[in-house]
């Protein structure tokens, strides 16, 4: 391929990139004065970010000349740092906290071992997803919780709203469980294969100890925080949780050379190819784990005592199959955006439709997820998606289209 040829890929890609993160600062989009803002906000402004709404926060799409495509590259090549401080981070505590999340999500949290996560889901009383979550078991009756910015408006009540429920019942006999809201607090991703090479300069402690999925509490440079391997971008990487007087030393800290400062931007096509999901886009109350793809989130042990909230909505699509499949597609020609339309290559009957879907700086190749008909869901198959009212040939393909290089020791 000519260098002509490839510095005009990169350029289409990177426009697609921004294309991509502005569709979605528009479905989250707020008035300026409106706009919270995460410890970092300063911080990013001097470092020239370009901010813009997202989840009812004023956030960072990128740093400087710095394009999203570049910013990308970089975290899958070496290591980069994002503020993900605008996600909602709560203590769940009492002698009964593992039941009563047990009954908010399908997750068998009771046989976690401690300083061990899991990604889960919240569910409605139809099985319907309210949101996606990552839960921390500390101790049995201690739990860290990470929720979406985005969803705070529905996640808080709702939580308050079954703690009443809960801590008045019977089932709160053995103790209640209360909620401390860790509102200001920092959250810091540093993502990359040199991630852990860099982040052990600053801590004596062995991040070897810490594999994927795997926290603790870790004194980097005089601070001890929260430190978690795992992260949304496909590579191996740490989520920091930081007290809201030592966000700023810390960011400062993990972002010299070789970290580089990296935005929405990179982050949305970073995550898309990792085949994680976006809630509002990829995920909604509408759509219950089976039909997501997440049925792994579901223990065994649930299934048998189906006593969580929404459960006989998702065991009847367990028993039946679900109406649609979360599917990922190649798409020849063109990139398809959110709201596109799946559809059958002869008839052009609708089969589904796109809910994320950009060219993936990665791979060179036009990617996407959606939903699709069930039946239509076998990799290999072949539909037409609709690209600004053109048909495009387009592939399924299993999800995730870059493999994880997460770290397991």
């Amino acid at each position: 391929m000519s260098t002509t040829v490839i510095t005009k890929l990169a350029r289409a890609s990177s426009l697609a990139v921004r294309r991509s993160a502005a569709l979605k600062v528009r479905g989250y989009a707020a008035l300026a004065s409106e706009l919270r803002k995460t410890g970092l906000y300063d911080f990013h402004v001097g470092n020239d970010a370009k901010m813009v709404p997202f989840a009812g926060y004023s956030m960072p799409l990128s740093y400087g000349s710095v394009g999203a495509v570049a910013s990308h590259n970089h975290v899958r090549e070496s290591v980069g740092l994002f503020d993900v401080g605008h996600m909602m981070q709560s203590n769940f505590r009492g002698a009964t906290a593992s039941q009563f999340l047990e009954w908010l999500t399908p997750s068998s949290l009771s046989i976690l071992e401690p300083y061990s996560s899991t990604l889960s889901v919240l569910l409605n009383e139809k099985g319907g997803i309210i949101d996606d979550t990552v839960i921390t078991k500390h101790a049995q009756d201690a739990f860290y919780v990470v929720t979406n910015a985005g969803r705070r408006d529905r996640d808080l009540p709702w939580f308050q709203q079954k703690l009443e429920e809960w801590n008045a019942s019977e089932r709160a006999k053995g103790g209640k469980v209360e909620l401390e809201l860790l509102d200001s607090w920092g959250l810091l991703a540093l993502q990359g294969p040199e991630a852990a090479n860099y982040l052990q300069k600053f801590t004596p402690y062995d991040l070897k100890k810490l594999t994927f999925g795997k926290s603790a509490f870790v004194p980097i440079e005089g601070y001890n925080l929260h430190v978690a391997r795992g992260g949304y971008t496909g590579e191996d990487g740490f989520e920091i949780s930081v007290p809201p007087n030592q966000t700023v030393e810390v960011a400062r800290l993990l972002s010299q050379d070789p970290v580089r400062l990296t935005g929405l931007g990179a982050r949305d096509s970073l995550r898309l190819e990792a085949g994680m999901c976006l809630y509002g886009q990829d995920l909604d109350e509408s759509t219950t784990p089976v039909e997501a793809g997440l049925t792994w989130v579901i223990g065994k042990d649930r299934r048998e005592k189906a006593d969580f909230i929404g459960a006989a909505g998702v065991l009847q699509h367990l028993k039946d199959g679900p109406p649609r499949r979360r599917i990922g597609l190649v798409i020849e020609g063109a990139p398809a955006r959110q709201g596109a339309k799946i559809v059958e290559p002869t008839s052009g009957e609708q089969l589904g439709v796109v809910t994320s879907g950009q060219p993936s700086p990665t791979l060179g190749k036009n990617i996407a997820m959606g939903y699709i008909k069930h039946g239509w869901h076998q990799k290999g198959k072949e539909v037409v998606v609709e690209v600004r009212n053109k048909p495009r040939q387009a592939l399924l393909v299993p999800l995730p289209f870059y493999k994880p290089r997460f770290y397991r020791g």
